[in-house]
């Protein structure tokens, strides 16, 4: 069970997460969390669930003794780091920040480096997340990576906070543009193929409502069949496409639409973007590199 959390930025995210550490039992009581947004709509909200709410964000590093999540738009993310690094001890004197020690600070914000946050935290432990909107009913898929100075310790509290709200999985920080192509941006591919499904399900003549729950339920089962079974998803599928049925004549249309080709260029161009929008990689390299 972890001590106390902080929150800058009380977003739809971070309200999830805040919700997941309470739900899962990984902090004992709201008053444990403490959340600061310049919107005082989110954090009136919070405070509804008694959770402790400020417009600034010393309150924070001064509540917070396990972890500080920086949920906030990639463009304030310097101004926030400099909070925590001018607050009064964030929870610790500043001596003992400039050796690791100090709340661990965790980023969510897209496309912002391990060595950005470093730079901006100097002598503080850093883990950057990307998590995906799934975590909003409690189902994500996250990536992570650690900081220099980050312990097992702490890839233990980043795993019990965004383990309470689906899965994490530790992966190295170059693979994080790759974690957005898959699941950062899959819940996107995912809804349009589930819209895809419900619109063949209306257009062979069932009722919109009643085509679009199937498809969902199905994407929904599939997926838990993968997981729960750890069998590989081309023996799943192989269990369903009996020889000459249907499912076979389906799989067929879907292959001569070059399914699997699209998809894997999706993945492929959310990759490259994610790259882009980082600015760390040059255009020369993401195409060399990364064969993107």
């Amino acid at each position: 069970m972890l001590d106390s959390v902080g929150f800058i930025g009380a977003g739809m995210m971070a309200s999830a997460l805040m919700d997941g550490l309470l739900a899962k039992k990984t902090i004992s009581d709201p008053s444990s969390i403490t959340c600061s947004d310049v919107w005082q709509p989110s954090l009136d909200r919070a405070a509804e669930k008694g959770y402790n709410t400020s417009l600034t964000n010393d309150k924070v590093c001064q509540n917070s003794k396990t972890a500080i999540i920086l949920a906030v738009k990639p463009n304030i993310i310097e101004t926030v780091c400099s909070d925590i690094m001018s607050a009064a001890g964030a929870g610790d004197d500043q001596q003992e920040q400039q050796h690791g020690g100090g709340a661990l600070i965790i980023s969510i914000a897209a496309g912002v480096t391990l060595s950005t946050l470093q730079s901006y935290l100097p002598g503080r432990r850093v883990i950057r997340v990307m998590p995906n909107t799934p975590c909003l009913v409690g189902e994500a898929a996250s990536g992570y990576a650690l900081g220099s100075l980050a312990t097992d310790s702490d890839r233990a509290i980043v795993q019990a906070i965004f383990g309470s709200v689906g899965l994490a999985m530790e992966v190295e920080e170059k693979l994080l543009d790759a974690v957005t192509g898959v699941s950062g941006s899959g819940p996107a591919y995912v809804f349009q193929f589930i819209e895809a499904l419900s619109d063949g399900g209306v257009r062979v003549g069932l009722p919109r409502a009643v085509a679009t729950k199937l498809a969902a339920q199905t994407v929904k089962g599939a997926a838990e069949m993968v997981l729960r079974t750890g069998k590989h998803p081309g023996e799943l599928k192989d269990g369903v496409t009996s020889p000459g049925g249907t499912t076979i004549a389906g799989v067929e249309a879907l292959e001569r639409g070059s399914f699997r080709a699209t998809t894997i260029s999706a993945v492929k161009a959310a990759t490259k973007r994610s790259l882009q929008l980082g600015g760390t990689v040059s255009s020369e390299d993401i195409d060399r590199k990364y064969n993107l």
